[in-house]
């Protein structure tokens, strides 16, 4: 469950976080903030050892240990945050205020991108030193960091270089002290709305006769709410008893959801996160798309067949869009000559991956990709066959079937403007073969 960090209840002798170390994929460390005193950058080798050894960016561990250190990071945005840690601390109490800062910097700047932060680099030592104190998180919700540091704009920009000034507010945040923390008083709006994006994952692995090996959903309610005053919300849904694993944001009242399963909630101002969940009954996971594939390298010869065909499944009358196939051939694959019957192909003939930019799928016409593979002469026999990874979007659908049924709202006499939006895509997605 998600936690609201407002005091440090731990001795402060003790620091929870020692530094941050900000790294691009090319291996550059652009940003390094220290609590205290400096840890040297050497720290981050281990990190670049573990980099090294893993298949993808995906797959370096999340917690390194190290003589003297241990090394704690998420991958966000094309950027590793890499924290340092003395003592044996909870990892996913780490974990999770690396994703706060990474949400904090996305809120700010439109963007969590290296050169984001480089443009912003003073208003983002600003934030990190009020959002970790002596090493604890301290202020981490957005409405009090917004009070605190001013979001940046071009003319405040200009002020603060002529003036001399920072962005950092005179007056402390109304809701620091409020048992309300996440909303700052006095909220105002001229069109009051609220907005609920429901955005389903699906996480699947076919096998090569097309049974399902496994799947799961991964869900989230991210949430756009620009109302004026305390305004207190009710969401109600169809079918809640669908959700597993659910994580709330702080705002939730967790005993009317034990009771009722009815989300109850006074709302930060602006964007964030409501709740995420996981579907991880496989009966009650549909898969939206199938694929037909035959891919088959023949003994002694420097050839293979090469056909893929992809069609819509069980998608409720929902068209299936940004479909995009990627497949890492074998290392023997010098190059492949193909014909795509809709979108366009690439093979990388040094990383052997091939990559095919479907679009989108009409059931009338389904996208099919057939030719010939050609290997290295004299090369063996490749011993197992790719796997297919799939993407792709589906519009106003959730996939597990959730629906909101109502939005409730009391204490303002307002009727606000109420809209939700459904999207399903695909998470790690991927046919054997």
């Amino acid at each position: 469950m998600w936690t609201t960090f407002v005091s440090c209840p731990f001795s402060p002798s003790l620091k929870m976080i020692h530094s941050l170390f900000l790294i691009n994929c090319s291996g550059d460390i652009f940003l390094e903030k220290h609590w205290k005193s400096v840890v040297s950058q050497s720290v981050c080798d281990y990190f670049f050892e573990a980099q090294e050894k893993a298949i993808d960016v995906e797959n370096v561990p999340p917690v390194i240990s190290t003589p003297h250190h241990y090394l704690i990071s998420i991958y966000r945005d094309k950027i590793f945050f890499v924290s340092v840690i003395q003592t044996e601390v909870p990892p996913l109490f780490v974990i999770e205020f690396l994703h706060r800062v990474a949400d904090t910097f996305q809120d700010y700047f439109g963007e969590c991108s290296e050169t984001a932060i480089k443009d912003n680099v003073v208003i983002v030592y600003e934030l990190l030193e009020e959002m970790l104190d002596n090493g604890f998180p301290l202020a981490t919700e957005s409405n009090i960091l917004k009070e605190l540091i001013k979001p940046p704009t071009i003319l405040r920009s200009v002020v603060n270089s002529i003036t001399g000034s920072s962005n950092v507010g005179d007056t402390l945040p109304t809701g620091q002290l409020s048992n309300i923390p996440w909303r700052r008083a006095g909220v105002k709006y001229t069109n009051n709305e609220a907005y609920f994006d429901v955005i389903e994952e699906i996480d699947a692995i076919i096998d090569k006769s097309g049974s399902t090996v496994f799947a799961e959903i991964q869900g989230v309610i991210d949430s756009c709410i620009k109302l004026s005053g305390m305004p207190d919300l009710s969401l109600s849904f169809m079918n809640p008893r669908l959700l597993d694993d659910v994580s709330f944001h702080p705002c939730i009242r967790f005993k009317r959801w034990e009771s009722e399963r009815v989300l109850s909630f006074i709302p930060p101002d602006g964007n964030f996160r409501l709740i995420s969940y996981r579907v991880s009954s496989q009966n009650l996971v549909a898969i939206p798309v199938y694929v037909k594939h035959m891919i088959s390298f023949k003994e002694n010869t420097s050839s293979g067949r090469f056909d893929v065909t992809i069609g819509p499944k069980q998608n409720m009358g929902k068209t299936v869009e940004g479909v995009v196939m990627t497949v890492h051939m074998p290392k023997a694959v010098l190059n492949m000559n193909l014909s795509a019957t809709q979108g366009s192909y690439t093979f990388d003939p040094v990383t052997k991956v091939l990559t095919w930019d479907v679009g989108k799928i009409t059931p009338q016409k389904l996208p099919n990709l057939k030719g010939i593979v050609n290997l290295q002469s004299g090369a063996p026999k490749p011993e197992e066959n790719p796997s297919l990874n799939i993407q792709f979007k589906i519009q106003q659908l959730a996939i597990s079937g959730l629906k909101v049924n109502r939005l409730d709202m009391y204490g303002e006499k307002y009727k606000p403007f109420k809209g939700v939006k459904y999207i399903t895509k695909a998470g790690k997605f991927q046919v054997r073969t």
